[in-house]
């Protein structure tokens, strides 16, 4: 189930259904889930699911859902499995013939994608760059010829560096950066590489962000 990126509102009214009929949720951090499900005024168990969650965990919750109990599995913030925790309780949900359903809403990807003014009939999502500079710069170095619009998250502690390499490695391409997506300080800056690593050279960056690139030239 998807929920809000910043902006409650974008909640939807399935999603607030769905949450009111399940037995328990599945949640990264108990305690963001919880201020938006007190902001929605119901009130369920939770059980928690991250990347290090051990195998009991997803076991244990599999056999709630074999019993015949609902579960919603949200993300902190967004889509679930976008990356974020889930993909090996939705794997073996499936594998056991147990019904996953997709309860659609936010993804800031998408809306930053929507916004960036590149061509998005094509493009390829890889999520986060790697910390280490050396084997960022091999995946940039991969994905230097792929036409397709690229979209990627950033930290806003790297988001200069893996600009820089962006430049180093493209070359000066049209680019456009969100950040805070639906939230009160929403931001965009499209130009150049050049001019957007200038722009946000100047001041703190704070919040997440999503940098959409233009793919190689044909």
């Amino acid at each position: 189930m998807a929920t809000p990126i910043g902006n409650l509102e974008d909640m939807t009214l399935r999603a607030v259904r769905i949450l009111k009929e399940v037995d328990f949720v599945v949640c990264e951090d108990s305690r963001r889930s919880g201020m938006l499900l007190k902001h929605l005024e119901i009130k369920k168990p939770f059980q928690s699911l991250h990347d290090h969650s051990q195998r009991s965990k997803i076991d244990f919750i599999l056999s709630e859902l074999r019993s015949g109990k609902r579960a919603a599995l949200v993300s902190d913030a967004g889509t679930p499995l976008v990356s974020d925790p889930g993909y090996p309780l939705v794997r073996d949900a499936i594998r056991e013939g147990i019904r996953v359903e997709a309860i659609p809403g936010p993804s800031a990807f998408v809306n930053a994608l929507v916004v960036s003014g590149l061509p998005m009939h094509e493009f390829s999502f890889l999520g986060y760059l790697p910390q280490k500079e050396k084997a960022r710069g091999d995946m940039l170095s991969e994905l230097s010829r792929e036409k397709r619009t690229l979209v990627f998250y950033e930290s806003p502690h790297r988001i200069l560096k893996s600009m820089k390499n962006m430049l180093d490695i493209f070359g000066d391409r049209r680019v456009s950066v969100s950040r805070e997506m639906t939230k009160k300080f929403e931001e965009t800056c499209r130009g150049k590489l050049s001019e957007v690593l200038e722009y946000f050279g100047k001041k703190k960056v704070l919040g997440e962000l999503v940098v959409v690139v233009e793919g190689a030239e044909s």
